[in-house]
């Protein structure tokens, strides 16, 4: 009612309507004014919001994908396949619909692709890291344990797109809460690699997963889970029965593979680095959960001692383990376990810690090193790469760097392969948990279309990858173009 009318009602008079609020042209111009005032409102908030997630690096990206039922069609190039030990020569590649829809030879391709001409640079596949902490990597350890968790995720989810524009498209995470980064990736609504997701890291009691401070200790029954654990960084399971519990919990959030702490490590303060952790009857319920499920468990550890318990028990992959002696490392040749390791040497690139423990820890661990490589390369294991750079924003873009690394202990081809078919099979392991459909890590016939075209020559040097902004001058992931600078 307007103000003429409420006076009006006010008087007493009747029979009288001098207001035109009902009157059908009055409303409809109401209807007009309201419209506005909401389209005004609703964009003034969608620029807010893009302006938030700009800020932290998370707004939409140009990108670019085929049209539909239109293949692209890469010409004039070399290309590494993932799997052998040289570059190829004399064909196209296709792409349909997402994946390598075939090789056909040089100027073969069909006629309605559009055409991607690589001015006859090297083409290899996106590059897989196999021991990523997606929310865990961008931020500090005070950091992920004390700040608000949106925060966290936010910068999460920057550092994903990073990530990705680091050529990295598949990453497996070994620990940390990234289910839903995983799913706004894989809707679209943020850029980064696809993830192999392990979510909390199983840890006993003082183990290499249990971040609370003595002063916290003891925890009583009815006590609350930590704040780590009620992020889903990490849940303290002791015992078989807790062990399976957990298991199954990650596994029903959408786990691909378990992660699982079977030794001390470098990070944390109150567990020794030489300490063997989780009883092999704790590690077999860990295992036997995943393998109900159809998938795996790996195991952070270094020592031949937890090595070989974890191996064991069953489990698949080694995380580390570069104070593995001969024979642990030949243990793990004969059950076929692999070894996702890491330059770990103690460099400008390393994760940085105050420390003087952690510092004496790391100084051990870059030691065995050189030999861990050097032996388990002449032992014929199976060897990932991958990083674990942990609570090291700045840190974070050495990771193409950090695969460069690789080309000290054996060919550029040999240590790319690590990083592309080697590491896919790893992510294979996860069987029906795997949470996407077709081969990584390789150019050939049906895989997905992950492919990175560079000015460098991975055949005689790796050193391209640390500069990934000038080097990578395509990343397709899953056929969808996040970066064209040809």
């Amino acid at each position: 009612m307007c103000m003429s009318c409420y006076e009006t009602a006010l008087s007493g008079a009747a029979g009288i309507d001098p207001c035109l609020c009902g009157a059908p042209k009055t409303q409809a111009a109401m209807r007009r004014l309201e419209a506005d005032l909401s389209r005004r409102a609703f964009l003034g908030g969608s620029a807010a919001v893009v302006g938030m997630f700009a800020g932290f690096g998370l707004q939409p990206r140009e990108v670019r994908a085929q049209a539909p039922g239109q293949p692209l069609l890469l010409t004039n190039l070399r290309y590494f396949d993932g799997t052998g030990s040289q570059l190829q020569e004399g064909r196209d590649i296709l792409v349909r619909d997402g994946r390598i829809e075939a090789l056909p030879p040089a100027g073969q391709g069909p006629a309605e692709a559009q055409r991607i001409d690589c001015g006859g640079r090297a083409v290899i596949p996106g590059l897989i890291d196999a021991h990523w902490h997606s929310t865990l990597v961008g931020v500090s350890q005070i950091v992920a344990l004390t700040q608000d968790l949106g925060f966290v995720h936010l910068m999460s989810g920057r550092e994903a797109g990073a990530t990705l524009m680091r050529g990295f498209t598949t990453v497996r995470d070994v620990g940390g809460p990234a289910f839903g980064l995983k799913l706004a990736i894989d809707q679209g609504a943020v850029a980064g690699p696809r993830i192999f997701p392990s979510g909390a890291m199983l840890s006993q009691t003082s183990g290499h997963g249990d971040f609370r401070l003595p002063s916290e200790l003891p925890r009583m029954p009815g006590d609350p889970a930590s704040y780590s654990e009620r992020i889903g960084a990490a849940a303290i399971a002791d015992g078989r029965d807790e062990v399976l519990r957990r298991a199954r919990e990650q596994l029903m959030k959408g786990a691909s593979q378990l992660k699982i702490m079977a030794g001390g490590g470098v990070a944390s303060r109150y567990d020794p680095l030489d300490a063997t952790q989780y009883l092999e009857e704790e590690m077999e319920a860990a295992v036997r959960a995943a393998a109900d499920w159809g998938t795996y468990v790996c195991a952070h550890v270094y020592t031949s001692k937890g090595i070989q318990r974890a191996v064991r028990a069953g489990v698949k992959s080694i995380e580390h383990g570069q104070l593995a002696d001969s024979e642990t490392i030949r243990m793990m040749r004969d059950e076929g376990a692999w070894w996702s390791i890491q330059p770990f040497l103690a460099d400008e690139d390393a994760n940085p810690y105050t420390d003087p423990a952690s510092i004496a820890k790391q100084r051990q661990v870059a030691e065995g090193t050189v030999r861990a490589f050097e032996e388990g390369r002449a032992e014929g294991v199976r060897m990932a790469f991958g990083t674990d750079i942990l609570f090291n924003p700045a840190g974070a873009a050495s990771q193409g760097r950090q695969l460069s690394k690789l080309a000290r202990f054996m060919s550029p081809l040999e240590a790319l392969r690590m990083a592309t078919g080697d590491a896919g099979e790893l992510l294979s392991l996860s069987g029906p948990r795997s949470p996407y459909a077709g081969r990584l890590g390789v150019i050939a016939e049906g895989a997905l279309a992950d492919l990175l075209v560079t000015d460098g020559d991975p055949a005689t040097d790796l050193s391209f990858l640390g500069d990934p902004d000038n080097t990578l001058r395509l990343i397709m992931k899953g056929g969808r173009i996040h970066k064209d600078t040809l």
